[in-house]
């Protein structure tokens, strides 16, 4: 993307799509060739920024197109994380659906959960 500013404010644009959960419109551009598990500077993936916002449906098309649920940031931090941190209890159940491991991480999404007391949505994991 350096120095084309049409390609920025394209990648400008999906990555806005991810953060409002417009699910439709990003799957068009998806499936027209655009990565699924396109990155911004930070590292934050498409699927981080709609897990982040609480987009469960906008995450299992993601996902269902090939996005890494597992994909962690710059900081190390995984979509799973993000919906946690927010409390998504749909956006953290669509992760683990498509393979999310809830280890995985820094901090882990099961550290995480019990720092913010909903370790019970991963209570069948040992620690």
């Amino acid at each position: 993307m350096d120095g084309d500013p049409e390609l920025e404010e394209f990648a400008t644009k999906l990555f806005a799509l991810a953060r409002a959960g417009e699910t439709d419109d990003l799957r068009a551009d998806v499936e027209a060739g655009v990565p699924a598990d396109l990155t911004n500077g930070k590292g934050d993936t498409l699927l981080m920024l709609a897990a982040y916002h609480g987009h469960a449906r906008t995450v299992r098309m993601l996902t269902g197109l090939g996005a890494d649920p597992g994909r962690a940031n710059d900081r190390g931090q995984t979509p799973l994380v993000g919906a946690v941190f927010k409390k998504e209890s749909e956006v953290v159940q669509a992760l683990l659906d498509a393979g999310a491991d809830p280890h995985a991480g820094t901090p882990s999404a099961v550290g995480t959960a019990r720092m913010f007391g909903v370790e019970s949505w991963f209570a069948t994991d040992s620690p």
